[in-house]
């Protein structure tokens, strides 16, 4: 489980800093303030959570269905909650007005995140 959630981590970083030069520089023109800004929220928790992730790794020598449950939910949040706000920031210049039907998947993400964050905490409680 610990080379499959740094590899996870590695790529959805990899990703975020993709994203992330995207957006300053290529998307700058394209998009209005609050769209780069929408852009800019989803790459800050993209990166928050590729750190959660990593720092998950550090106790997966603990084998439960905690750290296990932990990963699923921080990657899921991420596809949903970064993934529908990349969607979003983007959909005037996809012309996809339509896109604007994913908003309220990225509350869903956002509460994998926090729930996420819960069996981080349990799980750190566990490890004696």
């Amino acid at each position: 489980m610990n080379k499959q959630i740094i590899i996870t981590a590695s790529i959805l970083g990899a990703i975020a800093v993709i994203a992330g030069a995207f957006g300053a520089h290529a998307l700058k023109a394209s998009l209005s303030a609050y769209q780069l800004e929408v852009w800019q929220t989803a790459v800050q928790y993209q990166f928050y959570h590729v750190f959660a992730l990593l720092f998950l790794s550090t106790f997966t020598r603990f084998k439960n269905k905690t750290i296990a449950i932990t990963y699923y939910l921080f990657t899921l949040g991420i596809v949903l909650f970064s993934g529908s706000l990349y969607l979003l920031a983007c959909r005037d210049l996809l012309k996809m007005p339509g896109l604007v039907a994913l908003g309220p998947i990225t509350p869903i993400g956002g509460l994998l995140f926090i729930i996420g964050w819960g069996f981080l905490a349990i799980a750190a409680f566990r490890n004696k």
